[in-house]
């Protein structure tokens, strides 16, 4: 992209163009540069929020804050809990962070950092294990995804409710249930990926795949393992050369990075397509279970939800993707790659999911710091 093309098309095509793919971009104006998010998030966020998780402004800002408080207690929480720590989750219902701990005696340390306390059975540590079981095992497409749950202190096994009573799916479950505390729940459709062939728009395109640019990292972006391979070349959405994928993997993974180059840059925006204000990237702290995320997409600009559940094992038709972040945010095809946020903290990229923005669905994302961490990147925060 050269540098005389307006601002909006530099950023379309490789700020972290918070998202997925497909609609075109307005004409630029001075108008189309990003400016700061008043904290704690942007007007478009907040509206976003309202919109998808039923709250008012009020709530959607009283929430933001409280987010933000218990993604800097976890840390602490979970290091109170030591070798009891079960999990631990948002709840939306307090507005506070809850602990879940398997040993009376750590409860008062853990409630001394302000977090509540549930008593539980199985520590964390014990429902990985038996997740890392399941791993092992070779899952029919009838089984959708499995995760470690702290709110149940299980490992819950997402099944398709179309195909629970076939015979692979039941066998999975019964080997499943065999090798520790394991919940079984169902769920409307299997996850498939969101890329998409070349209809024409933004934001980037290799080969005949249409994805999206997640976040912006120095010397490149972020974006889905699926979308492409290690080498292959990236245009952006006026057909200008970017760079190439220098690192991919999938499945087992879902992610990926491309360098950036020949007058093309990066900023450390999520862009709001118009609808809402762009949002500046500040940082990766992980949100908790239960709290609320939002992304940005260009096939379906902002839409919120919230954090379902994190280290999920996700079962693609092309193979099982691990450590996984699931969500209730809709996604359509063409997403795939784009960001997710959860107030000014960069989250994931978009791998796949079910369902679509009119019917509702779930999506999961691969999350940013294990991408960060596997390649030796930077993220681009303002």
């Amino acid at each position: 992209m050269r540098r005389s093309t307006a601002l909006r098309t530099a950023l379309s095509a490789v700020l972290l163009l918070g998202a997925w793919a497909g609609a075109g971009f307005p004409s630029a104006s001075a108008a189309d540069t990003p400016t700061a998010a008043p904290a704690p998030a942007s007007d478009g966020l907040l509206t976003a929020m309202q919109r998808d998780l039923g709250l008012t402004a009020t709530q959607a800002k009283a929430r933001i804050a409280q987010e933000k408080t218990a993604t800097a207690l976890q840390p602490k929480a979970r290091h109170a809990a030591g070798a009891a720590y079960g999990g631990s989750w948002f709840d939306p219902a307090t507005g506070g962070l809850t602990v879940a701990v398997t040993d009376a005696g750590q409860a008062d340390a853990v409630r001394a950092t302000g977090a509540a306390v549930r008593m539980v059975t199985h520590t964390e540590k014990r429902l990985d294990s038996v997740k890392a079981k399941l791993d092992k095992l070779d899952a029919p497409q009838g089984v959708s995804s499995w995760h470690v749950d702290p709110r149940t202190n299980s490992v819950v096994v997402d099944v398709v409710a179309s195909q629970r009573s076939d015979n692979d799916v039941q066998a999975f479950v019964r080997k499943a249930r065999a090798t520790g505390p394991v919940t079984v729940e169902q769920t409307t459709e299997a996850p498939r990926t969101f890329s998409a062939g070349t209809v024409g728009g933004d934001p980037y395109y290799t080969g005949n795949v249409r994805c999206s640019i997640g976040f912006s990292v120095y010397g490149g972006f972020v974006t889905a393992g699926h979308c492409g391979q290690a080498g292959a070349g990236v245009s952006g959405w006026d057909g200008s050369f970017i760079g190439n994928f220098q690192g991919s993997s999938f499945p087992g993974d879902d992610y990926a990075w491309v360098s950036v180059g020949n007058g093309w840059w990066t900023v450390p925006v999520v862009l709001g397509w118009g609808t809402v204000s762009d949002q500046l990237v500040r940082g990766s702290n992980v949100a908790p279970i239960g709290a609320s995320i939002c992304r940005s997409g260009s096939t379906s600009h902002w839409h919120c939800g919230n954090v379902l559940a994190t280290n999920d094992t996700v079962n693609y038709s092309q193979g099982a993707v691990y450590q996984m972040t699931k969500t209730s945010v809709c996604a359509e095809g063409g997403d795939s790659g784009g960001s997710f946020i959860s107030g000014d903290q960069a989250q994931g990229v978009t791998s796949g999911g079910w369902g679509n923005c009119s019917s509702g669905g779930e999506t999961w994302h691969q999350p940013i710091n294990e991408i960060l961490n596997r390649y030796g990147l930077t993220l681009h925060t303002a």
